[in-house]
């Protein structure tokens, strides 16, 4: 998918334009301030196709060599099920979601249980849990 429009709505379900939501977070502009948003602006990367940011947000102890995003992968829900910790001045945090999309015409959803950690004033995403 390509990058969203000054005027489309953020992939995350925030209610804000991509420009005044997520995007700030995929330009480096700024980091997210929680667990919770990191989360969200780690969905809007899948659905923009930015596997760069994906790799970036990703603790280096667990993170991946290299990521492929699925061809084809249309992401049209985020749900955010469970919060726990994940503050601005906490130091770990778990946010439980499920993400809906269609792949092929078919429609699907991922539930996961994230964790998160926050190093140096960065949250990272550590690893989940389906």
């Amino acid at each position: 998918m390509s990058s969203p429009s000054v005027s489309d709505r953020c992939p995350c379900n925030s209610g804000l334009t991509y420009p005044e939501c997520c995007n700030r977070y995929h330009r480096g502009d700024v980091g997210a301030p929680t667990a919770e948003q990191l989360m969200g602006s780690r969905y809007s990367a899948f659905a923009v196709g930015d596997a760069a940011y994906l790799l970036a947000t990703w603790h280096p102890l667990t993170a991946p060599a290299t990521l492929t995003l699925e061809a084809g992968m249309v992401w049209t829900r985020l749900v955010i099920d469970a919060t726990s910790g994940g503050g601005p001045f906490e130091r770990e945090g778990v946010v439980e979601f499920t993400a809906h999309y269609r792949l092929h015409g078919e429609r699907g959803s991922q539930h996961e249980t994230s964790r998160f950690v926050r190093d140096a004033r960065v949250w990272l995403y550590v690893d989940g849990v389906e």
